[in-house]
């Protein structure tokens, strides 16, 4: 919680206190912020190794859709640290993308919701990973607004649903790799024209 509330730059000794260890016990096990950032970040490639079970196993590609976006943006909103951790490992170390071993399943769950004609055609993957990123901000509320983020996701849901009467999507959606650099990147990219 401590990232969460002050950010990843937080006093490591005050991480001890809430911790409840003396503050060698910590920098035995991480001589460094950076390794105790890269370990959250590994930590948090193994939760989506854990998401992708259910997610991918549900009985429709719709389910799985609203899975992706429902258990992600949870997790992301608990854990709002989690874009600042991309970031700093991005800088520490920028050929370390596991991340990017998730595009092909996220692209085939798509695809199968878009075969079932339950998702908007014009839809990507990336547009889901945006609408995750999304969803989980309200993280920077705190707790309190916690509750209430299924409002959003509903809001979210229903606008990709496929239906007749739907406005197009403007413009062609951002490749994963490029959305993978971005989102990792300190501060805001320029915008492509």
């Amino acid at each position: 919680m401590l990232f969460g509330e002050r950010g990843i730059d937080a006093p490591l000794d005050e991480l001890a206190v809430r911790a409840g260890v003396g503050a060698g016990t910590v920098y035995r096990h991480f001589p460094t912020r950076d390794a105790l950032v890269r370990e959250l970040y590994d930590t948090a490639v193994a939760d989506l190794r854990g998401f992708a079970v259910e997610i991918l196993g549900a009985d429709s590609g719709w389910r799985s859709v609203e899975l992706y976006l429902e258990r992600l943006a949870s997790w992301v909103a608990e854990s709002p640290y989690l874009p600042a951790v991309m970031r700093r490992v991005a800088e520490l170390d920028p050929s370390h993308r596991p991340g990017a071993e998730f595009a092909e399943a996220i692209d085939g769950l798509v695809a199968r919701a878009k075969a079932e004609g339950a998702l908007r055609e014009d839809v990507t993957g990336v547009d889901l990973s945006v609408l995750v990123d999304m969803l989980g901000s309200v993280g920077q509320y705190g707790g309190a607004y916690l509750p209430y983020w299924r409002r959003q996701l509903t809001i979210v849901l229903d606008g990709l649903r496929a239906r007749p009467d739907l406005t197009p999507l403007p413009g062609t959606g951002q490749g994963f790799d490029e959305f993978h650099d971005m989102s990792h990147a300190k501060g805001p990219t320029p915008a492509r024209d």
